[in-house]
């Protein structure tokens, strides 16, 4: 049963939600109860549910009322600091937004990349592939990067003659012009 990646999602069937809940009850208490006794900190829970008649709470009413008056009277800049729910969503939705965009970037480099080839390949820009100002200026800064490399290299490897080297030049100018 465990190792089997779980959709996080409402559980529609009642019967089924209702021992699921009971179970990661169970579990999420006991973690709390292992992360106290281990680590020596306070904590506490409280699970109010539709399914039992009373909230659930660990480790007592005494314990829960000493940890939430020990937050209470906690400096505002630290509870600010240890953020809440909203707080790390909106880091957590910030993060994923640039590591789509840096995905969405390097998607179309490599896009532009394939198609700089398939150009060479047949020897001529093909119109059918609709790209757009931004892309070919993005096609040109590519093959200019290219270009730049493969001098690296040659310096690299004292190389005084770039073979196709007047080819390539006059491929640039006739088709990359903007």
């Amino acid at each position: 049963m465990t190792g089997r990646k779980v959709k996080l999602a409402f559980i529609a069937n009642d019967c089924a939600r209702r021992a699921s809940y009971r179970r990661r009850k169970k579990s999420m208490l006991k973690k709390i109860e292992e992360l106290s006794t281990l680590c020596g900190v306070e904590a506490c829970a409280i699970v109010y549910s539709p399914f039992d008649q009373e909230a659930q709470i660990w480790p007592s009413e005494s314990g829960v009322q000493n940890v939430v008056e020990r937050f209470r009277t906690m400096p505002e800049w630290k509870k600010h600091k240890m953020g809440n729910q909203e707080s790390v969503m909106e880091k957590s939705i910030m993060k994923g937004k640039r590591k789509i965009a840096k995905l969405e970037e390097e998607n179309k480099e490599m896009e532009i990349t394939m198609f700089m080839f398939q150009c060479l390949d047949t020897t001529r820009v093909q119109h059918q592939q609709n790209m757009t100002l931004e892309d070919l200026n993005l096609l040109s800064s590519v093959i200019e990067q290219k270009l730049n490399d493969v001098s690296r290299r040659l310096d690299l490897t004292d190389v005084t003659e770039v073979p196709y080297q007047s080819q390539i030049q006059t491929f640039v100018d006739t088709n990359l012009k903007l």
